[in-house]
């Protein structure tokens, strides 16, 4: 069983950035060498009951990573034009290094009628992980006849050159409960040979543990020949008025990737009794800074008022 110390929230919008008014969604650690760079996904102040969502990032100090060295102060990436799938919304979910280029891959939003939203997978490239362009119009990952809608949370690791992974969330079904509509959605997994061209296996990855469950925003690390998975997951219906709904931590482990034995009570990590994370916890991602493993979340309210973090103690 992995066991957490949680040190807090450590960043919240900055809303003297009309496009950061609230949110600090999908935190996403780069290691820069001297620094390192947190990718979210923020958005704009709501007007008649619509908002738009951007991607930014905060630089950490390693040695402190309460010190805050920098925030972002334009978006990430530029929103799609009238009619292309990220015109509405451009949420960072994961950036990797290749060669001399940063790979971000990210969600579009797109507005529908009988339906609130649909989401597809973009990239988009940067020479600096500062301002990225996208590599075209439409989505990297859009829909198919397995997976019809809401493609979606790309966390992307590569292990070579030619051996990429993405573990993502498709839409299962919309849920209807009185006039309002929620999607379910699960993790399912893709492979390419240069981060660019994907070939979807259509296999759920994680069996479903509790009613009309979402899953979402893996985080892969490998230790010895084991690879640990921590994501989260909630019900599909009433999970913003009931606690015990709302989103948690689950784990599960694999020795080839593909496999995965689901065992939530080894997360390791819960809601709080009290305080910004004591409703929901979400967005686990996770990475190595000075030899100590370190996760980054969101709590209440799908990170509306930011992230924290919290450092492994042990493995029992």
């Amino acid at each position: 069983m992995f066991k957490w110390n949680k040190k807090g929230l450590i960043f919240s919008p900055d809303n003297r950035y009309e496009w950061m008014y609230n949110y600090a969604q999908i935190p996403f650690p780069v290691d820069f060498g001297d620094f390192l760079r947190v990718y979210f996904a923020t958005r704009e102040k709501y007007k008649n009951n619509m908002v738009r969502a951007f991607g930014g990032f905060v630089d950490l100090d390693k040695n402190n990573l309460k010190n805050i060295l920098k925030v972002s102060s334009e978006p990430l990436v530029d929103l799609g034009g009238t009619g292309e799938f990220d015109e509405f919304g451009s949420m960072p979910c994961s950036v990797v290094k290749h060669k001399d280029e940063y790979y971000l891959y990210y969600v579009g939003w797109t507005r529908c009628y009988s339906v609130p939203y649909d989401w597809e997978i973009g990239l988009a490239k940067s020479k600096d992980g500062e301002r990225f362009e996208r590599i075209g119009k439409g989505p990297l990952l859009g829909p198919t006849v397995d997976e019809p809608y809401l493609n979606s949370t790309p966390i992307v690791y590569k292990l070579s050159d030619n051996d990429w992974h993405m573990f993502y969330h498709t839409g299962r079904q919309w849920l209807r409960k009185g006039d309002k509509l929620e999607s379910q959605y699960i993790i399912k997994h893709a492979i390419s040979n240069d981060g660019i061209n994907w070939q979807r296996n259509n296999k759920q990855v994680l069996p479903l543990k509790v009613s009309n469950e979402c899953q979402t925003s893996p985080s892969i690390i490998k230790m010895g020949d084991k690879y640990h998975m921590f994501f989260c997951y909630r019900e599909g219906l009433d999970f913003r008025e009931d606690k015990d709904k709302s989103y948690r931590i689950g784990y599960a482990y694999s020795y080839d990737l593909e496999n995965w034995t689901r065992d939530d009570e080894q997360a390791g990590i819960d809601v709080s009794d009290s305080g910004w994370d004591s409703q929901m916890i979400e967005y686990p991602h996770i990475t190595k800074v000075n030899d100590k493993y370190v996760m980054f979340y969101c709590g209440n309210h799908f990170g509306q008022g930011g992230f924290g973090y919290a450092e492994l103690e042990a493995i029992e």
